[in-house]
């Protein structure tokens, strides 16, 4: 890659983008060809000190030799740090993590159309990210093949060709893992209830939600088979599902990802226009 190519600028500094940038640089990308536009003190102290990179407050004339620029930023705050960076990133490929904000809005806020969407998730914090990507027309095959490439430092990655999708990614997987923390917390409450030790229930809790996923991953067969299998007509697995059943809780669990779906929609609504 030209050094123009694979200088890369992050607006903001997070946990996302930390994710991200570590990625880079284990992958090889050097420190100095990584720049990032953080406007809190203390986070720029932590990305010089964990990475090396150039942190700087504002958005500045440095900005212009970044060939691709990553949105790190809260949908709230989206619009005003594009207006102080559009003047120097106007050339660049640009990939936006931030959530609900519509590619539309994006491309008018930065006047240009190479604008990759994506949703991610914070697992890409230990390398097991799932990231869905959608790209406006004009972003050709070179420029998925970079996004691509620093997305897979997170994890995986998928491609959506409709953008109203990724408010269904968000719902699902960008969310998502606050889902299974929430499944883990009350699988080590009730396994503290039942006399083990909140660590012991723990480590049993987060194993068995680690192994079951690997063992959907491995699998061809269908989850509801994969769930059959551990469940015996009579036996515990059965109580517990019954249970679950009776309290429509797959119902409500469902109604919840619509209800998350319906935010993202909003958050595009509120803060794209």
């Amino acid at each position: 890659m030209s050094k123009n190519t694979g200088r890369i600028a992050f607006i903001g500094g997070g946990n996302m983008a930390s994710a991200i940038i570590g990625g880079l640089i284990r992958q090889g990308l050097a420190p100095a060809d990584i720049a990032v536009v953080e406007p809190f003190a203390e986070a720029r102290a932590r990305l010089r000190q964990q990475f090396g990179v150039v942190a700087d407050e504002h958005a500045g004339a440095g900005l212009a030799s970044a060939g691709l620029v990553v949105w790190a930023v809260k949908p709230q705050t989206f619009k005003d740090a594009a207006a102080q960076a559009k003047a120097h990133v106007h050339q660049a490929l640009h990939l936006s993590v931030a959530a609900g904000i519509r590619s539309g809005s994006i491309a008018q806020w930065l006047g240009t159309e190479r604008i990759v969407r994506s949703m991610p998730n914070t697992p890409a914090l230990v390398g097991k990210g799932m990231t869905a990507l959608f790209a406006r027309a004009a972003v050709n095959d070179a420029d998925k093949q970079r996004v691509e490439q620093v997305i897979a430092t997170t994890g995986e990655h998928l491609w959506v060709g409709e953008e109203q999708h990724l408010d269904a990614v968000t719902a699902l997987s960008g969310s998502g893992p606050a889902y299974v923390f929430y499944f883990l917390e009350a699988m080590v409450q009730a396994g503290a209830e039942l006399g083990l030790s909140a660590e012991q229930a723990r480590r049993l809790a987060v194993g068995t939600f680690a192994g079951a996923s690997e063992l959907a991953r491995a699998s061809s067969e269908p989850l509801q088979v994969l769930r059959a299998r551990v469940t015996s007509k009579g036996g515990t697995t059965h109580a517990a599902l019954t249970s679950m059943e009776q309290d429509g809780v797959k119902a409500e669990f469902v109604k919840a990802l619509h209800a998350a779906c319906k935010r993202a929609e909003q958050l595009g609504d509120e803060f794209g226009k």
